[in-house]
């Protein structure tokens, strides 16, 4: 196997087995990407909030017929009836007792009745994007800390090889400085090499333990519960053709969906505010009352009415004034959602532009391990053989572990950018950050 192979399953097959500790049995949990995005979003107080907001919006868009039923009202009454001082023969004869029952309704026809209907349907469909939208970002904001995790694992692995290198040529020095083959400066020099490797991979590991712990909060984990990460993060070239995917996901950026439902919304604000100003309304009415007093009386009644203003149709009138409000409204709607499809057409590009490059430097880092790797083998023959000083060979060392950092981390930037740009197109994470174009 090369030594860039050996270099790369080094970094990505140190799984990352460091936690906050072991559970009560020993045993650590193990969490994979997916269920750690799972547990992500059954947590999120905020999900569950935009989800009993999108249930009351389906089920008022779900019953629309609620919108024609009319007002209904009915009512009943006793009443008793007798002359106080006095009492005449037909009083005498009639029951004093009356009883009344009555019952109405209404239904009003008029610009809001149709409106309302539609601006319920917009309200459901914005609150499912809303609903949809949130869920990825929290997917995706759980999927960019279990890279940084693994990578902050990966870099764990890096420094404890390096000090294990570190006290490997202590032990080395200590021998040959016994045994006179060195001076007492090289091997103080060392165990300060040993001793910085110990500080650097501590303060590395305590950054990692709080990280993890912060991490489990938000997946509803308590923070000492042992957990290892099962999850790679493998980094697949990903071929972003720039023009293809605004051509394919322009039309469901989220901020572009947002805005085309913001004018759906001006346009619905519109007819309801023309229907209000100069449309006619309908007024239906229809009520029964009856009465009881030794003999039945009932009485039936309905009507209907028909109001057309006329106040809207007059120029500069307020109604009039409303409605040219209402048409500039839905006027600036339009233009910033083609200032919004600019700015994003410009987004792509410029994501799609920094992949290449990004991949581009992901290569020479992996060209600058297998250099870096190939030094240090070679110094540390010369060292052996006494052609090489030490301070040299800590050189190489720590030219190695810088070179294998620098890898890590802008493997961790691509990655991290692939989410981005899986962000921004409103498309599968998943397979995006997998090197796929969904």
């Amino acid at each position: 196997m090369g030594r860039v192979s050996r270099g790369v399953l080094f970094l990505w097959l140190a799984a990352v087995p460091l936690a906050g500790g072991q559970g009560s049995e020993g045993t650590a949990l193990s969490l994979s990407l997916d269920k750690a995005v799972e547990r992500a979003v059954e947590q999120s107080l905020s999900l569950q909030i935009s989800e009993i907001d999108l249930l009351s919006a389906q089920r008022e868009a779900a019953n629309l017929w609620a919108q024609f039923l009319p007002s209904l009202s009915v009512g009943g009454g006793v009443s008793y009836s007798t002359s106080l001082l006095s009492q005449s023969r037909a009083a005498a004869q009639s029951d004093p007792l009356s009883y009344s029952l009555n019952f109405s309704a209404s239904l009003r026809l008029n610009e809001r009745l149709f409106t309302t209907m539609k601006q319920s349907k917009l309200l459901y469909q914005s609150r499912l994007f809303s609903y949809e939208q949130a869920r990825q970002q929290i997917e995706i904001q759980t999927a960019r800390s279990y890279y940084s995790l693994l990578a902050e694992g990966a870099n764990l692995s890096i420094l404890e090889e390096v000090l294990r290198l570190a006290e490997l040529e202590l032990e080395k020095n200590r021998i040959s400085f016994e045994n006179g083959y060195v001076g007492q400066l090289a091997y103080l020099q060392s165990q300060l090499s040993a001793e910085s490797a110990k500080l650097s991979l501590r303060r590395a590991r305590t950054a990692y333990e709080a990280g993890l712990g912060e991490f489990l909060v938000l997946l509803g984990l308590e923070q000492d519960i042992g957990v290892e990460l099962t999850g790679e993060m493998a980094v697949t070239a990903l071929d972003a053709d720039a023009e293809a995917l605004i051509q394919e996901y322009l039309p469901k950026r989220p901020d572009v969906v947002i805005q085309r439902q913001r004018i759906a919304q001006a346009e619905n604000t519109q007819t309801q505010t023309f229907l209000s100003s100069r449309g006619p309304s309908i007024s239906l009415s229809a009520s029964y009352a009856g009465a009881y007093s030794r003999t039945m009386t009932d009485n039936l009644t309905g009507s209907i009415d028909v109001t057309i203003p006329l106040d809207g149709w007059v120029p500069l009138s307020l109604k009039d004034q409303a409605l040219s409000s209402a048409r500039a409204e839905l006027e600036k709607a339009r233009l910033e959602l083609r200032n919004i499809e600019n700015t994003a057409r410009a987004g792509i590009r410029s994501l799609a532009a920094n992949l290449r490059n990004s991949w581009a430097g992901i290569e020479i880092a992996r060209l600058r391990v297998e250099i870096a790797e190939r030094t240090y083998e070679l110094t540390e023959i010369g060292f052996q053989n006494g052609t090489v000083e030490l301070l040299a060979l800590e050189d190489a060392r720590n030219n190695m572990a810088e070179a294998r950092q620098q890898l890590l981390s802008d493997e961790l930037a691509y990655k991290t950018m692939t989410l981005d740009l899986a962000a921004a197109l409103n498309a599968d994470w998943r397979a995006l950050s997998g090197g796929v174009v969904p």
